[in-house]
């Protein structure tokens, strides 16, 4: 991920997420906490969005921080509270901060991190703070849709459903939240929400057939989702499975990549098919990919 850490949207993320837990209080564990969090070198994906989207549409990415830090802070809550409720063992290759701080201060740390993310997001239009507040309540939705999964009757339909909330509203809402910063008009913004939630989509099913794969190392857990990789398999062989989900990421790729085609060339657009890139197709072994240019 190199590519990723090298964009110059990354380190100031990167630069202002430090300054920002150096900021806490050292009186509570908290920071402590957050410092175990940070460590863990999560990739800023969706905040790097909310800069670019802003910078596709004209504006200043740095008038887009904070939100970007907002939305960076909820989604390592939604990580914290996950790992929770799956009883995750290892986050990012790191131990998971109820293993190593106990539930109650996971939580707690959760919370925290969800009450600071909305006083930050808070000094934004009402807009991007609709923005925020609707993907929050999407993240919850899926979750609960996740935790039913084991549900025999769990089909496409519902896993769609499950990571549409529970991963792509975020995608989502970074890339809507980006243009009004921007100063965007809503159609441009719901433009970029759709796109957004196609690279969302397209992530969580990369996960997910990695998983399938058994090539995620960095992430463990006791508790397995019903991933579309083990749905499709109900009805086809190994191969088949596998083409049938390389298949499904494509067809999300080239949709947000679709979407971008309609904006004219700029460093931000490019930066934006480059990221689309990196956290999806890029993601998959070699061979994969080539016997599935081959089929298609």
């Amino acid at each position: 991920m190199t590519e990723i850490e090298n964009l110059e949207e990354y380190q100031l993320i990167k630069a202002s997420m430090d300054e920002l837990v150096a900021s806490m209080n050292d009186s509570s564990n908290m920071k402590k906490m957050m410092l175990h969090i940070c460590s863990s070198g999560g990739k800023s994906i969706r905040p790097i969005i909310l800069m670019l989207c802003t910078e596709l549409c004209g504006g200043d990415s740095r008038k887009s921080i904070n939100a970007a830090l907002a939305i960076e802070l909820i989604h390592s809550a939604s990580l914290i509270h996950d790992d929770v409720l799956d009883d995750g063992v290892i986050r990012r290759g790191v131990e998971s901060a109820h293993k190593k701080y106990g539930v109650p201060a996971a939580i707690l740390c959760g919370d925290f991190l969800i009450s600071k993310a909305i006083s930050l997001i808070s000094s934004y239009g009402t807009d991007s703070v609709l923005e925020f507040g609707r993907a929050g309540m999407y993240m919850a939705e899926g979750e609960t849709i996740d935790i039913s999964s084991a549900d025999g009757e769990f089909r496409k339909q519902n896993y769609y459903d499950c990571i549409s909330k529970k991963t792509a509203s975020l995608f989502a809402a970074s890339a809507a939240i980006g243009a009004y910063v921007a100063g965007a008009d809503r159609e441009l913004a719901l433009k970029l929400r759709d796109f957004g939630e196609c690279v969302g989509n397209a992530y969580q099913i990369v996960d997910d057939l990695l998983e399938y794969l058994n090539r995620l190392e960095d992430k463990q857990s006791t508790y397995e989702s019903v991933t579309l990789p083990l749905i499709l398999r109900r009805n086809m062989d190994h191969d088949e499975t596998i083409d049938a989900t390389v298949n499904e990421v494509n067809s999300h790729v080239n949709r947000a990549k679709s979407i971008l085609d309609e904006f004219s060339p700029s460093v931000a657009k490019d930066k934006l098919l480059m990221v689309t890139d990196l956290i999806t197709l890029d993601m998959l072994p070699s061979n994969i990919l080539a016997r599935n240019q081959s089929n298609s």
